[in-house]
């Protein structure tokens, strides 16, 4: 079930009025009802692996508290957790790149290969909500949380529709109290909400479903195009992506509101970053938190000398680019980001900066505008393998945009210059006030006149609305 579909509109009207007219236990089964409804809209088979990865955890947690610190068995409870998750992660997610990149090395030394493959079905957001269980565990097993002995209230937690498929990956500390608590939904609640729904479907429709079908067009035959197409494409997915995964979020987070319930921001204007490091504070808040509480602060961090931060550094992004697809494109792109926040950590280094300045400090305009303009194209640059069919398509592309312009056209880049400018109309007043929803503050007259102008260009330069979400496929 889609965000962007008359469907969820429906399911919405039915789920709403009925949540305001229960009290608390009644909207938790409501909301896991709901929480199943909405994900078996797409296969009523993935209930089966979510349930069952869910019941899992829930008794491996109980486990663990059961046993004082020390005792061995928690230790056992944890890996029969991480067993299972990462079995059912690895088995559908990754068993067929496995099978096909073991065969191509053994062709690759003389051996004519027939391994089997499968024809597997990829569970919808089965990494989102993998992590998010995983992580529940392990946070038991650390004692940084109190695994709750209600099977309601942790399916409710991990079945909660709005993040289910796309995120944020939410963590039971902050998620798992809002199912024992009442619940209030005010003014304020719902005028945050749905301005956020908002804002999430003009960076959907209007940024992300508008130019997808330019960005296809151009990375399914980059033969076909010179340097200057491509480079448009390029910085065309750059928005398409953004707008798209955060148009997701805003609107997850919106809908929550609805509920009465507050998800973790997911993206902070990441293409407004001043460095790699600041960029991955802002992009995809929840997974790169998550890599960085358990895998790289585990890996030893920046515990053990400068060479071992940069490998923890590069693993971490390798795994993170793994956990993106089954693909080397993946790993590829993950490996970049992690060269990346090793050169960055070096280049800090060498100025004695043990810190970049947080996303708040105090900007100087010129350098921090140039320092912007390189993050951003270092970015672009590694899109271009997150988004191409395979490393051949991603080396045409690269390779054509370097070497092969027939003359500069400037035309060919109004259209990012355009969708660039419409994203910065929502970041920048976001970016500086801190709020997200700093649109509720601005006078009536001011406020009207935005709202209206959101609405104009959704109905205007929106696209079609049937496009599914990007990150849907993780």
């Amino acid at each position: 079930m889609l965000f962007n579909s008359f469907t969820f509109l429906a399911f919405m009207a039915v789920v709403l009025p009925l949540y305001y007219s229960l009290r608390m236990r009644g909207q938790n089964l409501l909301l896991l009802v709901a929480g199943f409804v909405f994900y078996g809209w797409w296969d009523w088979r993935f209930l089966l692996l979510l349930s069952f990865s869910a019941v899992i955890d829930y008794a491996m947690a109980l486990r663990i508290v059961d046993h004082v610190v020390g005792d061995p068995r928690r230790k056992r409870w944890l890996v029969i957790s991480m067993v299972v998750n990462l079995t059912i992660l690895g088995f559908f997610k990754y068993f067929n790149f496995f099978i096909d990149s073991a065969a191509s090395l053994l062709d690759t030394f003389g051996f004519e290969a027939h391994l089997p493959t499968l024809r597997i079905i990829l569970p919808v957001g089965v990494s989102f909500y993998t992590f998010q269980s995983m992580s529940y565990t392990i946070d038991a097993y650390r004692g940084t949380i109190q695994p709750t002995r209600s099977l309601l209230h942790y399916l409710s937690f991990v079945a909660y529709f709005p993040q289910l498929v796309a995120g944020p990956i939410e963590r039971a500390a902050n998620m798992l109290p809002v199912f024992v608590t009442e619940r209030k939904v005010d003014a304020r609640c719902m005028s945050e909400g749905l301005l956020l729904i908002l804002l999430g479907f003009f960076k959907k429709l209007v940024i992300a479903d508008a130019v997808a079908g330019s960005v296809s067009a151009a990375f399914a035959e980059p033969n076909q195009l010179d340097g200057a197409q491509l480079l448009r494409a390029v910085y065309l997915f750059s928005l398409q992506i953004y707008g798209d995964f955060s148009g997701y979020s805003d609107i997850a987070r919106g809908v929550s509101k609805l509920f009465g319930i507050d998800l973790m921001i997911n993206f902070n204007q990441p293409y407004l970053s001043s460095s790699i490091t600041e960029f991955w504070r802002r992009w995809h808040i929840s997974l790169s938190s998550w890599l960085r509480d358990y895998l790289y602060i585990p890996l030893g961090g920046s515990r053990n000398g400068t060479v071992a931060t940069y490998r923890n550094n590069f693993l971490t992004m390798l795994i993170g680019g793994l956990w993106h697809g089954a693909s080397w494109n993946f790993v590829i792109w993950g490996g970049l980001h992690g060269l990346y926040l090793a050169v960055h950590k070096y280049w800090m280094g060498l100025r004695g900066i043990k810190e970049p300045p947080r996303p708040t400090a105090q900007r100087q305009w010129p350098l921090f505008l140039l320092k912007g303009l390189v993050t951003f194209h270092l970015v672009a640059f590694a899109w271009i393998f997150f988004r191409a069919a395979d490393f051949e398509a991603a080396s045409t592309i690269v390779s054509r945009i370097f070497t092969a312009w027939n003359g500069l056209q400037p035309s060919l880049f109004l259209l990012p210059a355009l969708y660039g400018a419409l994203i910065l109309f929502v970041d920048i007043p976001q970016y500086r006030s801190g709020s997200h929803t700093i649109f509720e503050r601005w006078p009536a007259p001011a406020r009207a006149l935005f709202y209206a102008s959101l609405l104009a260009l959704i109905f205007l330069l929106g696209g079609s609305g049937s496009a599914t979400f990007i990150y849907f496929q993780f």
